[in-house]
């Protein structure tokens, strides 16, 4: 295990951004965002993304990506009203899965205000059973590979 404090990172890191609206009742009793909505903003940019692509319908689609892991870090606080920007890539697309690495960016700060990941995992809508990434979905998340 590493003791190297982990750094926040950069817009420039990121291939995608979601903007979402922060609400009044995000806020905490300790005056910023809950860190329990992070993880709502990370579900909301990664979803709205693949729909605005053509290749999820919430309703309709037979194979379907869930969540089986999420995971934040958190650097410095966000509020209502902050407009937050969530940067998106996919570090490792497999066969069934894909792991997006998200960071949470306030209003026009540069820096990352929190960093994550998601992983969804391709499953067939009925039956529940993992399934291959389908060919469009695969060319969506190809294009958040960032080139080193």
């Amino acid at each position: 295990m590493s003791d190297k404090k982990l750094s926040p990172p950069s817009r420039a890191d990121f291939v995608a951004f979601e903007d979402v609206q922060s609400r009044w009742m995000d806020n905490d009793a300790y005056g910023h965002i809950n860190n329990a909505v992070y993880y709502s903003f990370f579900d909301t940019a990664v979803n709205r993304y693949l729909i605005e692509h053509n290749v999820l319908d919430v309703l309709k689609s037979e194979i379907i990506g869930l969540v089986i892991e999420t995971q934040c870090k958190y650097f410095s606080p966000i509020v209502f009203p902050d407009l937050i920007h969530v940067g998106m890539k996919v570090t490792h697309l497999g066969t069934s899965s894909v792991k997006y690495e998200v960071a949470i960016f306030k209003n026009d700060d540069d820096i990352a205000s929190a960093l994550g990941h998601f992983v969804h995992v391709y499953v067939d809508r009925k039956s529940n059973k993992s399934t291959p990434i389908p060919q469009n979905v695969r060319t969506v998340l190809q294009g958040l590979v960032k080139a080193n």
